[in-house]
């Protein structure tokens, strides 16, 4: 059984090397790290700014996604925080760190949560373009 170690959401900076130190363990030969950065722009458009929206549950539920994702795969330690509020660009929204014995379960893992926490988690994105426009992302 995996240990997480953190699975939060939160509107602090979000630092990948800060996770990586958290899931490094002497056991493992491995450690896969992820990060989701803000970019300039999405579908052809020029992004101005962007605020992630998170529901009351979210804190729970990014603990159950990542301990459930986590127990599939032969991992140690695991590491996930998302972030909310207004992210300026370049800076990261979401990140996942994974220690295994072995780099393919880490590599899987980390993908696994990547995808998981993407379709599960119950939060919404807000980019506002540089033409004025603006759309509501995972709403549906």
């Amino acid at each position: 059984m995996a240990e997480v170690v953190c699975a939060v959401v939160t509107s602090e900076l979000v630092e990948i090397n800060n996770l990586a130190a958290l899931v490094k363990d002497d056991s493992c030969g491995a450690v896969v790290t992820f990060t989701g950065d803000v970019r300039n722009h999405d579908d052809g458009k020029e992004v101005q700014q962007l605020t992630y929206e998170i529901h009351p549950t979210a804190a729970q539920e990014i603990t159950r996604i990542t301990q459930s994702v986590s127990d599939s795969f032969d991992v140690v330690k695991v590491a996930v925080a998302h972030r909310f509020g207004d992210i300026p660009i370049g800076e990261s929204a979401f990140a996942v760190a994974v220690s295994a014995h072995h780099r393919e379960s880490a590599f899987d893992a980390c993908q696994a949560l990547v995808n998981a926490v993407k379709a599960e988690l119950p939060i919404w994105k807000h980019q506002v373009f540089t033409d004025g426009s603006d759309e509501w992302v995972n709403t549906a």
